[in-house]
């Protein structure tokens, strides 16, 4: 009988959620109001716009880039919202799909400098942080509150779901993004290219795969998110700040390494960054129900995730690489012996 073996890429994916659940539970056990369904609903409320710009992100680790702007691409487009809806009276549809412009072209520029002109991702969407930071400081240093009557309808409507429990628009917005980002990466030839590139970019480009087209619309659709987390985040906020999205970029990247994505790019699962998301958003509701404990222990606990994570991610490298030298012994060994 043949024995079944577990994939080692997907042991990162399952320790996330397994890691999840047991949070849970422990919160559950410890807070008695901790176990219900709202409570896990808000979850989701609470860290839409983290789980958007974890989704953005994994796309970017899987072909083994990175962007550091997607924090301040989230604060630009709260602050122009805000400014555009309550000072010059535009539209808030119009607004809304601007800022999805906005983001779209961002990224573009960004994929087409690392891309066409060779530069680092780190460098280039550093200054992107730069940027977008600088522009929303320019648009105002001081908080803009969002009074429209749109904005306050869709950030106060409640999706009802089992028993009293609801969600967000935001939450919903959310979901659906996670399951059009699943559907691309996992059934769509430009999901596969972007495997490919991360695994082996020097093999993509020898299948003939569009590396150089793919990397930079990875860079767009990352863009996008950031936009789209931006119009989710401005919901729940109903505000925008120059300093809004300070660190937002590491959370992102936190989400995406704790749910299973290597930074070493050609592994990542949407789903995971999911969980890793919630992983956060649990850490920091235990904190909060606690009540003892200051709000940067929810730091300390993502750090040591992400160190725990990044040394099981080295471990199956090194034992991924282990097995290929060792099948190409065996298969050197064979040919030897043929001939």
């Amino acid at each position: 009988m043949k024995k079944l073996q577990l994939n080692s890429k997907f042991v990162p994916l399952i320790i996330t959620i397994l890691l999840f659940v047991g949070l849970f539970a422990v919160g559950s056990i410890k807070y008695p109001s901790f176990f219900s369904l709202q409570v896990f609903f808000n979850l989701f409320i609470d860290n839409a716009y983290l789980i958007i710009l974890a989704v953005g992100m994994t796309f970017v680790l899987v072909i083994g880039g990175i962007d550091l702007s997607v924090g301040s691409v989230l604060c630009l487009v709260a602050m122009a919202s805000a400014d555009l809806v309550e000072n010059r009276g535009v539209n808030p549809y119009v607004v809304m799909l601007l800022m999805i412009v906005i983001g779209a072209v961002y990224g573009l520029v960004q994929g087409t400098l690392i891309q066409s002109f060779k530069m680092q991702p780190f460098i280039v969407t550093l200054a992107g942080l730069f940027f977008g930071k600088g522009a929303a400081a320019w648009i105002s240093i001081e908080t803009i509150n969002i009074t429209n009557k749109t904005y306050n309808d869709i950030a106060h409507y409640r999706v009802k779901l089992i028993g009293d429990g609801f969600i967000s628009i935001g939450a919903v917005i959310a979901l659906v993004t996670l399951v059009i980002a699943i559907y691309i990466a996992h059934y769509t030839k430009f999901g596969r290219t972007a495997y490919a590139i991360g695994g082996n970019e020097q093999s993509a480009l020898l299948m003939g795969l569009p590396v150089a087209r793919t990397k930079i619309l990875i860079y767009t659709l990352n863009g996008i998110c950031s936009a789209l987390a931006g119009i989710v985040f401005s919901f729940y906020m109903l505000s925008g700040y120059s300093l809004h999205g300070q660190g937002m970029e590491l959370d992102a990247i936190a989400s995406a390494v704790i749910g299973g994505t290597l930074l070493t790019g050609g592994v990542g699962y949407v789903v995971g960054s999911l969980f890793g998301a919630l992983t956060q958003g649990i850490i920091q509701n235990i904190i909060m129900f606690d009540g003892s404990l200051n709000s940067w222990w929810t730091k300390i606990a993502i750090a040591a995730l992400l160190c725990m994570f990044i040394i099981i991610q080295r471990l199956l490298v090194a034992r991924r690489d282990a097995q290929k030298a060792r099948s190409r012994g065996n298969l050197a060994k064979n040919q030897a012996v043929a001939k």
